[in-house]
């Protein structure tokens, strides 16, 4: 299985350049069943690298724009009155599909936003009363513009933590945008090529496999002397929840079994501190007065906390 995952990066490397980290950092939130908000400027290849992804692992892909007129059953399904023989027919919503992309998720009201929010969590959808299953492997990846407010929705503190990673999708260096536009001007892009790498027995057995990665007791402890020292920093207004602290071990599990081990290190928890983290925490006012940004307050709090040996 290692074979395939190894084979599924090296594709997804091709086709989306410039963002190996994320790319990374994508697969590893999705192989631990979390969610991912990817920020970023419009033109960035976000859309294409969750399309890609989904492509890749062979799953079923629905893709939303929401927009201000958006309504909570356009996502999650409607009942209607069938004419013909009497009954009630219910139509289920684009949200039941493996992989789920939410397009500018903070361009619709709240209400609707709320609507992913039982699905996230439970992974289930009620329809008039009536609760539904989602597919076993269900993700969903919004996206978000940071730099343009007008028209939009910020997303509540209780979505933004259903979400494990929050991942901030910059420019490409020259060198690999040269080589987007290359092969884009060339028609080399490779998107009428994706192939599934793996299948979804394949991808519940890497789950399972992932679940068995060893956290050991110093690991742990190090994850919750991280998490509290959030909450007792004058730097940051509101610290990590019980859910961040969950978040950053299952993602530090992910990533080590990425890297190819059994164990977590605590470098791998240094490695997903910052997205399981960014959305979590509120950096103080004095602090953001003085221009701190909040990966620089992760970074310091995480490097003041001592490393188990």
């Amino acid at each position: 299985m290692r074979a395939e995952l190894t084979s599924l990066i090296e594709s997804y490397e091709k086709r989306i350049l410039g963002q190996s980290m994320n790319l990374k950092l994508l697969l590893s939130a999705i192989l631990v069943g979390g969610h991912v908000l990817l920020e970023g400027v419009p033109g960035t290849g976000k859309t294409q690298m969750v399309k890609t992804l989904a492509s890749l692992l062979g799953g079923a892909f629905n893709r939303i724009q929401f927009t201000p007129d958006l309504l909570p059953s356009d996502i999650t399904g409607s009942t209607i009155y069938n004419m013909k023989d009497g009954s009630f027919q219910t139509l289920k919503g684009p949200i039941f599909t493996n992989v789920l992309l939410a397009d500018e998720i903070n361009r619709t009201p709240a209400k609707t936003q709320a609507a992913l929010l039982e699905a996230m969590e439970e992974q289930q959808v009620t329809i008039q009363g009536e609760t539904y299953r989602l597919p076993e492997v269900f993700f969903v990846v919004a996206t978000q513009n940071p730099i343009e407010f007008e028209g939009t929705y910020p997303l509540p503190e209780a979505q933004q933590d259903r979400f494990l990673f929050k991942l901030q999708i910059g420019f490409p260096t020259l060198e690999e945008e040269t080589n987007v536009l290359r092969n884009v001007l060339e028609n080399k892009t490779f998107m009428d090529e994706v192939q599934s790498v793996l299948d979804m027995d394949t991808f519940l057995a890497i789950r399972t496999e992932i679940d068995a990665v060893t956290l050991s007791e110093e690991v742990l402890d190090y994850i919750m002397q991280i998490i509290h020292r959030t909450r007792n920093t004058e730097t940051i207004r509101f610290g990590a929840s019980t859910r961040a602290a969950i978040a950053l071990g299952k993602a530090a599990r992910s990533w080590a079994y990425l890297d190819d081990r059994d164990y977590v290190t605590p470098d791998d928890v240094k490695m997903v501190a910052k997205p399981s983290l960014r959305h979590r925490i509120h950096v103080s006012p004095h602090m953001e007065l003085e221009g701190v940004n909040i990966d620089q307050v992760i970074e310091e709090l995480v490097g003041s906390v001592p490393v188990p040996r």
